[in-house]
């Protein structure tokens, strides 16, 4: 009884802690949503009240003024067509590492794997002046092989890991049946990878949805390419910083991201721990 008692205690104890901690983690989206619907003055008086009077407009004006419909679509388009490529080839390059051991592959996983440890600011001047010389700048497919290169090591490291973990007895089978090797990975192999895959679908989502620092590297002037990111830095000036629309550009830029990232992210878990254990 005393021990049960205890347990009891420590657990109470144990989820006052989270529920605090929660409520430290969860205040910085309380001051966005509360001050995103707040004039100027009152954020500038009083920035972690409630609100004396909504003022919805906020929104309508950021709307507006960034365009958002466009923002949002360039945003989108950039974020699809990379994530699809880093899918596709970071699989295959994972696949052909996995199942044709050699020392060159070897060598470029090694690489790929090496290259996540490069910080990407020592990249920027050397990134810039590549893309100047290859004609990339300004254009969405620049930009969007540019993330591919980023991309890539982290994603060939999580598809290296789960491939590992694939039967190779399936594609076996599937060689005797006359399959070819392109049959064999994506009718065998690439649908047993969906744990996986929806894993860097994920990540690779949430970063380049957020990134703010390539887009203005790569995609400079051109403001038909603008993303989300970049057109709500528009509220801050040198000398002024316009929080009553900065916060509500804000909260429309995170929401569709934070939505994609609530109804997947029970796969995350599920696609990095499977990988990690070689079945």
């Amino acid at each position: 009884m005393q021990e049960t008692s205890r347990y009891r205690l420590s657990t109470f104890i144990l989820e006052i802690a989270a529920i605090l901690l929660a409520l430290i983690f969860l205040s910085p989206f309380y001051l966005v949503l509360t001050n995103s619907v707040k004039g100027l003055r009152e954020i500038l008086v009083d920035a972690a009240s409630f609100p004396e009077v909504f003022k919805w407009a906020n929104y309508a004006d950021v709307w507006k003024i960034i365009d958002f419909p466009k923002a949002f679509w360039n945003s989108f388009q950039i974020t699809a067509l990379s994530v699809i490529f880093i899918v596709l080839f970071s699989s295959m390059a994972a696949y052909q590492i996995v199942r044709r051991p050699s020392k060159f592959n070897s060598f470029v996983f090694l690489l790929l794997i090496s290259a996540m440890i490069i910080p990407f600011q020592s990249l920027m001047l050397q990134l810039v002046r590549v893309t100047s010389i290859l004609e990339l700048r300004g254009e969405i497919y620049g930009i969007v092989a540019c993330y591919l290169g980023f991309g890539m090591p982290l994603s060939v490291f999580l598809f290296h890991g789960f491939i590992k973990t694939v039967p190779y007895e399936l594609e076996e089978a599937a060689r005797v049946d006359g399959s070819n090797p392109y049959g064999v990975f994506f009718r065998i192999v690439f649908p047993l990878l969906m744990p996986i895959i929806v894993t860097v679908i994920i990540l690779n989502t949430l970063w380049i949805w957020n990134d703010y620092l390539l887009p203005v590297l790569v995609i400079g002037g051109n403001k038909d390419l603008t993303t989300l990111p970049v057109a709500v830095t528009k509220f801050f000036g040198q000398y002024t910083k316009k929080w009553d629309l900065a916060l509500p550009g804000l909260v429309m830029a995170i929401t569709p991201i934070l939505l994609f990232f609530l109804t997947l992210q029970k796969y995350i878990v599920e696609g990095v721990t499977s990988g990690s254990v070689k079945g």
